[in-house]
C-alpha cells in the first residue's frame, strides 16, 4: 500500500493510463482482426479499405507508447504482405 502522497498519485496516474492503454490496445486488436477475417473470406477489395484503418490503429499505439517502434512496423509488413499474398 502507498504511505506518500506522491505514491498514492502515481497509483491514480497509472490506473488512468491503463485504461487508456487498454482501450488503445483493443482497438489495435479489433482492427486487425477484422482484416484477417477480411483476408479469410477471401475478401481482397473490403481487407484493402480496412487497411488505413489498421495502419491508424498501429500508427497511434506506437505514438503512444503501447506497442515499440518496431513492433508496429512488423505488424503493418505483415498485413500488407497478406493482403499481396491475398491478391
Amino acid at each position: 500500500m502507498a504511505i506518500t502522497s506522491s505514491a498514492k498519485k502515481a497509483i491514480r496516474s497509472s490506473a488512468r493510463k491503463h485504461v487508456f492503454n487498454l482501450r488503445r490496445k483493443n482497438v489495435l486488436t479489433d482492427t486487425t482482426k477484422s482484416l484477417l477475417k477480411a483476408l479469410a473470406t477471401k475478401d481482397v477489395a473490403s481487407a484493402e479499405k480496412l487497411l488505413p484503418a489498421a495502419y491508424k490503429a498501429i500508427d497511434k499505439a506506437c505514438k503512444t507508447g503501447v506497442i515499440k517502434n518496431n513492433t508496429a512496423d512488423r505488424k503493418k509488413a505483415r498485413l500488407a504482405a497478406a493482403i499481396k499474398r491475398a491478391k
